[in-house]
Parts: structure tokens; C-alpha cells; sequence
């Protein structure tokens, strides 16, 4: 192609573009509102939801009161959720729930609040606030609306975010195993246990407990360690007592058979400061 056919369909290019442009210039700046609203429309449903939503928000404001409000809130806030605006589409969908009390999209916008911030949920290793969120949103839901055809889709979403939310203690636990914060594991895995009671990862949790309160002890001052070593064997016999054929059954009972060395010391240091203490 030469230079010169090249600038020409360049121009072409730009010719079209920029009609383009002046053609929605000309019905943004339309004075009519039936107008702009016929045409936000238009954009909505042919998928263009930037235009849409640009059209949606020059009538809205004028609309309030009106028959044609509802629709036209409704559609603006689905804008901004096609447009991956979760945040403030979570919020126009509440609104909209709070303004149009008796509408028939109620029930749909209330559901789609909770979906707009599990939208924003990330994956376990960040934070979790969008995720606790969405699962309050669709547990309200679910109470609000509980024979609705959308109870079961929120169930299902709420079990896998707090999947994920259980992903996260579970490394955050093992994190602190990891660094030898032992405390702070346990504190975390017993937390686990107690959030998550049907966690199929219970079982290995429980061992880590007891792992991490034998080493904790283990490396305890000489003052917390008798202390340590009693709630290390008290661990060891609930787990023993639950698991009666567990894989790690052999390993807790050596850290109960240790600690119970360790206490024993304990024990007979004070046996012979009593018999120090005897007079003949």
C-alpha cells in the first residue's frame, strides 16, 4: 500500500471515529428526557454499558417520584456491576433495595449486593474482608428470601468462600509453626477447630496442636514449663481419645511419653527439696 492510500485510510479511520463520537456527543447533550432515556436503553441492552451509564446518570436524578425510576435505577446499577465496578454496584443494588421497598427486582438486587462483593473476593492469601462481606449478604438473603430458587446458588457461595477463609487460618497457623511461634499456632489452629468444626483437615489440625504445645513447652523457661508439659499431655489424650486409629497416633504418644519424662524431673526435684527440708 502506498504512502499516500495509507493516509487515506488512516483519515477514513479517524473520519468514522470521530462520528462516531459526535454522534453519542449529540445524544448525550440532548435536552429531552424521554429522549435520553430511550437511547440509555438502547446502549443498555445492546451491551455498550459505559454510554449507558453515562446517559443513566444525566435522568436519574430528575426521575425520582416517577413510574420510570425503578427500571432506570435498576439497569444503572447493573452498569456499573458489567462494567467490574463491584464496590459501588453493591452499593446501588442495596440502595435500590432500600428506595423500591415493593418492587419486583428486589429480591434479584438484594442477591446481587452479596454477588458484587464476592465478585471482590480474592484468593485466601489476601484479605479477606470482601469475602466476610458477600457471606453476611447472602446469609441475609437466604433469611429474607428463604424458598427462593437463589438459596441454593447462595449456599454454594458462601461454603466456598468460607473455604477459603479456613485456607487462610490454616496457613496463617502454619506460618507461625513454621517461625516457631509456637503459641501463636496453636492459638490459631484451636481457633480452626472452633470456627471450622467439619473441617476435614480437623484431624490433622488437632496434631499440629499438639505438636506445636509440646514444643512450646519443650522450649519453655524453666517457670512455664511444667505448666506447658501438663497441657501438652491433656492434648495428647483428647486427640488419642478421638483418633483411636490416626496415622499420627505413634508420634503423639512419644510427645505424651516425653513430656511425662520432663514432668517426671520435675516432680522428684521437689520430692528432694521436701526430703532436704525433713528433719532428722
Amino acid at each position: 500500500m502506498s504512502y499516500k492510500h495509507t493516509l487515506i485510510f488512516l483519515l477514513g479511520i479517524l473520519f468514522f471515529l470521530s462520528s462516531c463520537k459526535s454522534e453519542f456527543e449529540k445524544i448525550r447533550t440532548n435536552p429531552d428526557p424521554a429522549f435520553l432515556q430511550e437511547k440509555a436503553f438502547e446502549y443498555y441492552e445492546a451491551g455498550d454499558f459505559q454510554k449507558a451509564q453515562t446517559l443513566f446518570e444525566l435522568i436519574i436524578n430528575g426521575l425520582r417520584g416517577k413510574v420510570e425510576a425503578e427500571k432506570v435505577y435498576f439497569n444503572y446499577a447493573y452498569s456499573h456491576y458489567y462494567l467490574e465496578k463491584y464496590v459501588l454496584a453493591s452499593y446501588y443494588f442495596k440502595n435500590f433495595v432500600s428506595t423500591y421497598g415493593n418492587s419486583a427486582y428486589k429480591e434479584e438486587a438484594e442477591f446481587m449486593s452479596a454477588y458484587s462483593h464476592f465478585k471482590l473476593s480474592p484468593i485466601f492469601r489476601l484479605d479477606q474482608s470482601y469475602s466476610e462481606k458477600a457471606i453476611e449478604g447472602f446469609q441475609l438473603f437466604i433469611n429474607t428470601y428463604p424458598t427462593s430458587e437463589r438459596v441454593k446458588e447462595a449456599n454454594r457461595l458462601i461454603d466456598e468462600m468460607r473455604k477459603k477463609q479456613e485456607v487462610k487460618a490454616l496457613a496463617e497457623g502454619q506460618l507461625y509453626y513454621d517461625i516457631k511461634q509456637y503459641q501463636s499456632a496453636t492459638r490459631v489452629f484451636e481457633n480452626v477447630l472452633k470456627d471450622y468444626p467439619d473441617s476435614k483437615d480437623a484431624e490433622k489440625v488437632r496434631y499440629l496442636i499438639v505438636k506445636a504445645s509440646y514444643l512450646l513447652a519443650e522450649n519453655s523457661v524453666y517457670e512455664k514449663q511444667e505448666e506447658r508439659l501438663r497441657e501438652t499431655i491433656e492434648k495428647a489424650d483428647s486427640f488419642l481419645e478421638k483418633y483411636l486409629e490416626s496415622s499420627y497416633k505413634e508420634e503423639i504418644e512419644k510427645f505424651k511419653d516425653n513430656s511425662k519424662k520432663s514432668l517426671k524431673k520435675f516432680e522428684d526435684v521437689r520430692y528432694k527439696n521436701k526430703s532436704s527440708r525433713v528433719r532428722p
